[in-house]
């Protein structure tokens, strides 16, 4: 295909879903020093529908849809190497595997704990509660209840080993995170991983010209689902939901603490928002915070000051000044990261 290409001086290739199914493709052009485009799947399905041949999707008809999207749509990103993404992207995965194979041990250590214990085992069991449990246990007699305490042994050994690569995976992610020179953890709610989840999956922040953008990418920004003189909006399922769980984590630790979004979720209960309605508007209102900050991380580092993943740290107060668009003076992102405080319930 490259070889084909070349009689043609200056090129560019136009790519679909370059973050997805066409990622492979695409990076091997980049790798090859060719000029690609990301076309978003929805703009050539539109392009498509106005096509001849009523609209049928085959192979020469998608591809012709994605050169005439890539030619006539201005402002679609250019595709960089994700070597650096690829980097912060892959111990930020294993995290998330460790995390829940430690979740699935400890449900099945639990569950044989209810058979062994007297009065049973709490849920959420660390692996020093666990051992307790199982050594302060009746002697096991018969063949059932042996079974289950050799078994129940061998998940607590397999929860100490999985503790301890969660550590290390901890520790490592805290070194990405200062390698990038990264202040995302300043904020409440949001630790090494999640930082490094941002890092990696963003990637350049800049490819979002405003907040509204990057909430919609991430599936924060609401649909509205009016009827009639009746205005609401429903939840977004769209979007990339590892970024939005990294959000709602960070929602969640604010609401546990006093902080300005507390206050913040509050302040919408007190509007008349049912408690869901009250946590999406935080989860929206904590993305532009988000955004804010990395955004002037990058200007920083265009001046100079750039780090690995070019989201270095500076200051600890935030850049942001204005409203949000569509919003009002309240939607403002708070201009301080909240700060650690006592849990409060």
């Amino acid at each position: 295909m490259v070889a084909l290409s070349r009689r043609f001086g200056d090129r560019t290739w136009a790519a679909e879903s370059c973050a997805g199914i066409g990622r492979h493709v695409a990076q091997r052009l980049v790798a090859d020093g060719e000029t690609v485009i990301d076309v978003p799947a929805k703009l050539s399905a539109r392009v498509r529908v106005f096509d001849t041949g009523q609209g049928r999707k085959t192979d020469p008809v998608d591809a012709h849809s994605v050169a005439v999207a890539g030619l006539c749509s201005p402002g679609l990103r250019r595709v960089q190497a994700d070597d650096t993404a690829v980097v912060l992207r892959l111990p930020v995965d294993r995290r998330d595997e460790l995390g829940r194979a430690r979740t699935e041990t400890v449900s099945r250590t639990h569950h044989l704990l209810l058979e062994l214990a007297p009065g049973g085992a709490k849920k959420f069991l660390t692996r020093g509660q666990a051992s307790y449990l199982l050594r302060t246990a009746p002697e096991p007699v018969g063949i059932v209840a042996l079974t289950r305490h050799q078994l129940a042994r061998e998940l607590i050994d397999e929860l100490t080993t999985i503790d301890a690569k969660i550590r290390a995976a901890d520790k490592q992610l805290r070194e990405f995170v200062t390698a990038a020179g990264s202040r995302l953890t300043d904020l409440n709610g949001i630790g090494p991983s999640g930082a490094v989840r941002l890092l990696g999956d963003v990637g350049d922040i800049d490819r979002f010209p405003t907040a509204a953008h990057f909430a919609s990418w991430n599936g924060t920004a609401p649909i509205e689902a009016s009827s009639g003189d009746q205005r609401r909006h429903r939840l977004s399922r769209a979007g990339n939901r590892r970024i939005n769980r990294v959000l709602h984590i960070m929602a969640i630790v604010q609401l546990r603490h006093d902080t300005p979004g507390r206050s913040y979720y509050r302040h919408r209960l007190a509007e008349g928002k049912t408690t869901i309605e009250a946590l999406r508007a935080l989860k929206r209102h904590l993305f532009d915070v988000v955004y804010k900050r990395m955004i002037r991380y990058a200007r920083q580092a265009r001046a100079g000051a750039a780090g690995p993943a070019g989201q270095p740290g500076a200051t600890l107060q935030s850049s942001a000044a204005s409203p949000i668009p569509t919003s009002g003076t309240k939607d403002k992102p708070q201009t301080e990261p909240a700060t650690n405080q006592p849990r409060t319930f």
